[in-house]
């Protein structure tokens, strides 16, 4: 099985545990919240999705968000 580089929109490799910062409001799916620009999220996880992380935030818990929303911080 070959491991896919997650990288961020500036190119940057992620690994598990990194900080991320995200370039874009973004809106939850299944609820009311909004996810502001410029929130660092911490301790990223990995999920085999090359185009994905899995991360928790004060506002929401178990979040997918896309990388090309994400800057390493």
């Amino acid at each position: 099985m070959t491991d896919a580089i997650v990288r961020d929109s500036n190119g940057t490799p992620l690994n598990d545990g990194d900080s991320v910062t995200l370039i874009k409001d973004l809106k939850v799916k299944g609820t009311s919240e909004t996810i502001k620009r410029g929130t660092l999220v911490k301790n990223i996880r990995l999920n085999g999705n090359p185009g994905e992380i899995e991360c928790n935030t004060k506002q929401v818990k178990g979040l997918v968000l896309k990388t090309e929303f994400l800057r390493k911080a």
